[in-house]
């Protein structure tokens, strides 16, 4: 009988559940008796024997139906492995939607850089971030026409950057290399001071737009005045760094300014007087030579 039982287990299955549900009616209907309204320790009684029954006939099914839902539980999982690898990149898309969106690292109109991407974001959705590419390494600040799409799973693998505030106004880097042993740093006071004259229609709005980025980020942020610094190379070339905080669109036209300004200044006082030290020498040199002898 046992055997026949185990050999026809959905028959056996619905039996019991039948037989169990027959029980637990049974003692319900005894709880609640003949009363109208129902107590709190009927409540209770009657909370436990629905549990009961139902971890019972649970219990039961899980020991008897053993084997084949742990056969089952291994298909499964086999088959959740094989779609979770198949789909990877795909999920990787959807949870690095809901970090951007969590996060609020960007929105559509602000300026991003990931990796080696820079753009403006006009659209974002489940899957993917499109972007306008901007040319930013070599101090232009335009577009370049070029429309960049991004998987969202790049943002679990790589650095996200909000470059938002540079829309308007910009930390703009440029140097120039100067060869000679000239001595530049006494010219600088003057170079400040071209440098201010390109810029004093903007250094008011770029003083209170400064402010307003270091309110925002909460850190105290390089002012917006003009800085001139000197370095050497191994070579012993001197590399002139100029660093302005301008408005990006005319980051452009300032560098030009500036570099014209440096050149001017460097081929009209600091070229001749460094060229004039070796017709002095040049001269000390031929005193010292002694002179051909004359043909006969």
């Amino acid at each position: 009988m046992a055997q026949l039982l185990v050999d026809n287990k959905l028959l056996t299955t619905i039996g019991v559940v039948v037989v169990v549900s027959v029980i637990r009616r049974l003692i319900l209907r005894h709880i609640r008796g003949d009363s109208n309204f129902l107590s709190e320790d009927q409540r209770k009684w009657i909370s436990r024997t629905k549990n009961g029954a139902f971890s019972l006939l649970l219990l039961f099914l899980f020991l008897f139906w053993n084997t084949e839902i742990s056969e089952f539980a291994l298909s499964l999982t086999a088959i959740a492995v094989a779609v979770v690898v198949a789909s990877k990149e795909i999920i990787l898309c959807f949870t690095g939607s809901i970090q951007r969106a969590s996060s609020r690292s960007f929105r559509i109109g602000d300026w991003i850089e990931v990796g080696n991407s820079r753009g403006e974001v006009i659209e974002h959705n489940l899957m993917a971030t499109k972007i306008q590419e901007i040319d930013t390494h070599h101090g232009h600040y335009c577009y370049t026409g070029k429309t960049a799409t991004l998987p969202n799973s790049l943002f679990f693998t790589t650095t996200v950057k909000n470059l938002n505030f540079m829309k308007r106004y910009v930390y703009h880097h440029f140097f120039l290399v100067i060869r000679g042993d000239i001595n530049l740093y006494p010219h600088i006071p003057a170079l400040l001071a071209r440098i201010d004259d390109h810029s004093e229609d903007f250094l008011d709005v770029a003083r209170r737009y400064n402010h307003v980025i270091e309110r925002h980020a909460g850190v105290d942020l390089p002012g917006p005045e003009p800085h001139v610094y000197l370095s050497h190379t191994d070579t012993g070339e001197q590399h002139v760094h100029v660093r302005l905080f301008c408005p990006t669109e005319r980051a452009a036209e300032l560098e030009q300014l500036i570099r014209e300004d440096i050149m001017t200044l460097y081929c009209e006082k600091l070229l001749p007087a460094a060229d004039g030290k070796r017709p002095e020498s040049a001269d000390a040199a031929a005193s010292d030579t002694p002179a051909p002898p004359a043909n006969s």
